[in-house]
């Protein structure tokens, strides 16, 4: 077990290893977002006069005065509940460059929050307001981006389905960095990078968190209904680059190994403009 651990840990630091070289290579290029944090929250299911677009304005008030200038939060987004195991749910996610920018924003956040409502009444009972929306609890994640995204053409005018994999690593004895990443990253491109359904895509591993064995890929469609397109092109792709051949189905035994075939499917309301 202590050789696969030290494998997969491995696999994740060589990763997280190519994108800080591809930072420091080019000292004048923009930093490339690195780290991924979720933060699962809940509704406060005891709130009475409950209103998502009382809630949606006070958000998008946040996040213009915060979110959209805090210059440490790289990307940020919002997804509500669609089909998924807890409808009370909703996901805040930001992504930043680095472990350092994550240390800072919080600090930044308080500056903006003073300067973005500057009587303190006023910014009490506009929190108060919008920390009724949610329910106390909340749980955090932190992942790691690695290659293989497929990067968002242009920033979306409407909301979007968020289609979300977590499929968890299995720790092969027999397993190396080098047959993992090939194998991922050959179905990446003739598969994920050729649908015209998926119009982004974006791969994570385990950074920080509950469970060191999670691989979370979120895909982004324009409806439900690509969702069910989504899939059947997936096999028309693999079918076309895969055929039936003894060494596509070695290839495809290999790659397995690496996962348990245990894997959660999750779908999210992506929220336009709450967006950075």
């Amino acid at each position: 077990m202590k050789t696969t651990k030290q494998l997969f840990s491995a696999i994740v630091l060589a990763l997280l290893l190519f994108s800080n070289t591809t930072i420091l290579a080019q000292d004048d290029a923009p930093k490339e977002p690195k780290f991924i944090t979720v933060t699962t929250n809940h509704w406060n299911m005891d709130k009475e006069d409950f209103k998502l677009s009382e809630w949606k304005a006070a958000a998008k008030e946040y996040h213009e005065k915060v979110t959209m200038k805090n210059e440490y939060i790289m990307g940020a987004s919002t997804y509500l509940h669609n089909m998924t195991p807890d409808n009370t749910e909703f996901l805040s996610v930001q992504v930043f460059a680095s472990w350092e920018d994550m240390d800072k924003f919080a600090e930044r956040s308080g500056e903006l929050i003073k300067e973005g409502w500057p009587d303190e009444a006023k910014r009490k009972a506009f929190f108060k307001n919008l920390d009724s929306y949610s329910a106390n609890e909340h749980s955090d994640e932190i992942y790691a981006k690695i290659p293989g995204a497929k990067i968002m053409a242009e920033k979306p005018t409407k909301d979007m389905v968020c289609y979300i994999r977590k499929s968890h690593f299995a720790f092969p004895e027999d397993g190396t960095n080098e047959e993992f990443n090939k194998l991922r990253m050959e179905g990446n491109a003739a598969i994920v990078q050729k649908n015209q359904y998926v119009k982004a895509y974006y791969p994570n591993v385990h950074a920080w968190g509950s469970d060191k064995t999670e691989y979370f890929e979120a895909f982004f469609l324009d409806s439900m209904a690509d969702l069910d397109k989504m899939f059947d092109r997936d096999d028309e792709l693999m079918k076309e680059a895969f055929p039936d051949t003894e060494a596509n189905k070695a290839k495809g035994k290999a790659y397995g190994k690496y996962f348990t075939g245990v894997h959660g499917d999750y779908v999210y309301t992506f929220i336009h403009d709450l967006t950075k």
